[in-house]
């Protein structure tokens, strides 16, 4: 009888060590899942931050492009003065920078006050796919369309039009060239993030 008893105190003893491990194994789980989102809310945080930062960048750039200087044709000194809004392109890519700028700084105020009350960012399958459908169904595309659009206009300044005395406007307009690049390729820039941004939700969705 002291046997049994010895060993039902034992299976007892046993079990519950069983149990605490088991709690504590489902605790550091949980804690390593919470840690895996807090890291995809902070990434999410910072794409936020890089694609708003490329917008402005983008826009600024492009605004502050103008110069005005001399190109010799047919051996006249001519004057030229570039502007960005002499483009319908260029004004284009400005319309869209600043819708970008725009929805970048809104979800980044929504995400970073989520992330501060310890929300997750993503607290619905319908918010899912409206943050994707804004980042990449209407951003993304409108953004590498503003790109690929100014990119003819600059690629025309650059090398002229062959048969005619027009020359390389880029050689008199170099200051006017470079920003307009530089706001072209900030456009491309943010058009990625935006599409990154846009793979994180689908990756969100797939996993809930």
């Amino acid at each position: 009888m002291v046997g049994s008893r010895k060993t039902t105190s034992v299976d007892e003893e046993v079990a519950e060590v069983e149990k605490v491990v088991v709690e504590i194994n489902g605790t550091m789980n949980d804690a390593g899942a919470s840690g895996l989102l807090r890291k995809g809310d902070v990434a999410q945080v910072c794409l936020r931050v890089m694609c708003m930062a490329a917008s402005v960048t983008a826009l600024l750039f492009m605004v502050t492009a103008r110069e005005a200087s001399t190109v010799s044709i047919y051996g006249f000194q001519l004057p030229v003065n570039s502007k960005w809004s002499f483009a319908d392109s260029f004004e284009y890519l400005v319309g869209v920078s600043a819708a970008v700028v725009a929805h970048s700084l809104l979800q980044l105020v929504i995400n970073v006050s989520r992330l501060l009350r310890k929300s997750p960012l993503i607290p619905s399958r319908n918010h899912a796919w409206l943050t994707y459908a804004g980042d990449q169904v209407v951003f993304a595309f409108a953004m590498m369309s503003a790109g690929s659009a100014a990119s003819g206009v600059s690629n025309l300044n650059r090398t002229g039009i062959r048969h005619t005395a027009l020359p390389d406007l880029c050689k008199p307009l170099h200051i006017f060239c470079d920003h307009v690049a530089i706001s072209i390729a900030c456009t491309f820039l943010s058009s990625l993030l935006l599409a990154i941004s846009a793979i994180q939700n689908v990756i969100w969705l797939s996993n809930n």
